[in-house]
């Protein structure tokens, strides 16, 4: 199966695009591990597979996108959650309904997928917002606390946090917020780039280079990622706002501890 072409992380100010349909499959009929994706379903959903896609996959910490797809003919398909496929590589799998059962998309169909532009944008603040406070929090305390790196984030609008491996004392909350405030409010331009491992190194940031193989990536494909200009870059497959005012206001809730790593939440209004 022919992974799917990511027309968002090349332009993601399509908020329409045309595309080929290559597979229509019934939630039940979908293998078991595909099924656990869409807990769920229900017996009329289904699942389509395209050439290409605008809409952001769930994954790396930010929601999946949701909208529409509509055919020439009329067969509409609304699209309540998106995911990679736990069984072929790369293949990216919309879940959702037909509005009439009788009316599906075929392969071979063109077909136009409109993503929810309001949810798109809420979701890219948050995701930048969340590099913005990993950078805030590495410039800070990367030599104050011990063992520190950054280990994980969710840009879930209801549960967004940065994980971080060490102890974060409370003491650092107003401090962090000076310095998101500080990121937020000097506009800096936030790029997409692609890297293979020598710029990476030739960046002093060998730490980052991802797991090739563990991508399914072949040898000659560069990393994506996004540069917070003057602050940090970041391995990073989802989509952002085009400089860090964008975010809004980021407010840093709490701090938390656990098992030698920290938890600093975040909102934006």
């Amino acid at each position: 199966m022919q992974r799917t072409y990511l027309a968002f992380q090349h332009n993601a100010k399509l908020h329409t695009l045309q595309t080929v349909v290559t597979a229509v499959r019934s939630v039940a009929a979908l293998e078991e591990a595909n099924k656990g994706l869409f807990k769920q379903a229900q017996e009329n959903d289904h699942v389509v597979v395209t050439e290409q896609t605008i809409f952001h996959p769930q994954g790396g910490g930010q929601p999946s996108d949701v909208g529409v797809m509509k055919s020439s003919d009329g067969a509409s398909f609304d699209v309540a959650m998106v995911r990679i496929s736990a069984v072929n590589d790369g293949e990216v799998l919309h879940f959702g309904r037909f509005s009439t059962p009788s009316s599906i998309f075929k392969p071979g169909d063109t077909i136009t997928q409109t993503i929810d532009i309001e949810k798109r944008n809420l979701y890219s603040r948050y995701h930048t917002a969340g590099h913005v406070l990993g950078a805030a929090v590495r410039h800070l305390l990367e030599k104050e606390v011990a063992n520190f790196d950054e280990l994980k984030a969710s840009h879930f609008p209801d549960s967004a946090a940065c994980e971080f491996q060490g102890l974060i004392e409370g003491k650092w909350k107003d401090a962090i917020q000076a310095r998101v405030d500080e990121y937020v409010n000097k506009d800096m331009p936030v790029e997409i780039d692609w890297w293979d491992e020598s710029d990476f190194q030739a960046n002093g940031l060998e730490r980052l280079i991802p797991d090739r193989k563990a991508m399914g990536m072949t040898d000659d494909e560069k990393f994506r990622v996004v540069k917070i200009i003057g602050a940090e870059t970041y391995p990073c497959g989802g989509t952002h706002v085009d400089s860090t005012q964008g975010c809004g206001k980021t407010n840093v809730k709490k701090i938390s501890r656990a098992k030698g790593t920290s938890r600093v939440s975040y909102v934006l209004p």
